[in-house]
């Protein structure tokens, strides 16, 4: 790998896109060219990176000669497609899609809490769903400390995790719904504005779960390397823009306390407290919106466990930051020279 390698982002024009380009920037992560990858429509046109314009490229078979590490964003139709041909052109692949994360050979990375697996890579890395990652984060070091046997998770997921068209239409149907005029939703299934619904992935008509659902338990299992985890999900899309929130309640094996899961929390990487009783402020979307930490609280035991064993809280990430880019550009700053996880 070189020390100042040449970076493709594919999906560059997407909500995730913008959010990789922005990521590698803030983080001063040394790319020695930019290539940037977009749909046909797309190309052509230019993007600023670091005070200089980068022309947009049509993505093709032969996008990725020279390319060290391609960050992909465009869906699992076009990873299973066009990650292989990058892993054949000589690049080391981080997909953001689900093409590859349960495939044995793929290691699933959250480098807070599996980046060795980094170094097991046959030339794809997988980012975990962006729900997962919001619950593993806080959860991983309670697991290391006294292990979890279940957890049940209730999702609030923002527009922002079906992409910026998603976006633009909960804007556009809000505004429409302020001002009484009608509007034909054409990105979700459901009127958006003023409304939840299920997660708008196709439900298992055998379990019931949709596919969302699915994918947190089955990546939970992969990722904490704990097959025998229970892990219980419900996955509902909320009108917010960005970022999601879990309310998660998990057992262990021993005896646990709020005050020991605020202290394992209180220095665990990628982790931020927001838990003011007194104020009663806890974690918020608008205020997860834009920082690359985990916000947690709310933290208190389980009522309905007598044993002791169990504790909920509340917490909210950022989907494009954490639950996406900022993931992912964290595994390939294990793939410079020097960083071996």
């Amino acid at each position: 790998m070189n020390s100042a390698p040449t970076v493709a982002i594919v999906g560059v024009t997407g909500a995730v896109g913008a959010e990789f380009i922005a990521t590698l920037d803030r983080r001063n992560f040394p790319v020695g060219r930019l290539t940037a990858l977009a749909s046909a429509r797309s190309a052509g046109k230019t993007l600023s990176f670091r005070g200089q314009e980068v022309t947009i490229e049509a993505l093709g078979e032969d996008s990725f000669a020279g390319v060290d590490i391609a960050l992909f964003s465009a869906g699992g139709e076009i990873s299973r497609r066009f990650a292989p041909l990058a892993v054949k052109a000589g690049a080391v692949v981080v997909d953001n899609s689900s093409a590859f994360r349960m495939k044995d050979d793929v290691p699933l990375v959250v480098p807070e809490i599996n980046a060795h697996r980094i170094r097991e890579h046959r030339g794809i890395i997988a980012n975990p769903n962006c729900a997962a990652i919001t619950a593993l984060v806080p959860l991983w070091p309670i697991h290391q400390a006294n292990r979890i046997r279940r957890v049940i998770i209730s999702t609030y997921q923002a527009a922002s995790g079906a992409g910026a068209a998603a976006m633009e239409e909960l804007s556009l149907s809000t505004r429409a719904y302020l001002e009484g005029r009608p509007f034909q939703q054409k990105v979700l299934p459901h009127p958006y504005a003023f409304n939840l619904f299920s997660h708008n992935t196709a439900i298992d008509p055998a379990t019931g779960y949709n596919d969302e659902e699915t994918k947190v338990i089955k990546e939970t299992r992969k990722i904490f390397e704990d097959p025998e985890i229970g892990v219980g999900v419900t996955c509902v899309r909320v009108p917010v823009l960005r970022a999601h929130s879990e309310a998660i309640t998990f057992t262990c094996e021993r005896p646990i306390g709020e005050a020991e899961v605020r202290e394992l929390l209180r220095t665990a990487p990628g982790v931020r407290l927001v838990d003011d009783r007194a104020k009663n402020h806890f974690p918020m979307p608008i205020e997860a919106s834009g920082q690359d930490d985990v916000l947690v609280g709310r933290i208190r035991p389980d009522l309905s466990d007598p044993s002791g064993h169990s504790v909920a809280m509340f917490v909210a990430a950022d989907q494009l930051l954490k639950g996406a880019a900022l993931n992912a550009v964290q595994i390939a700053e294990y793939l410079l020279p020097g960083r071996a996880a």
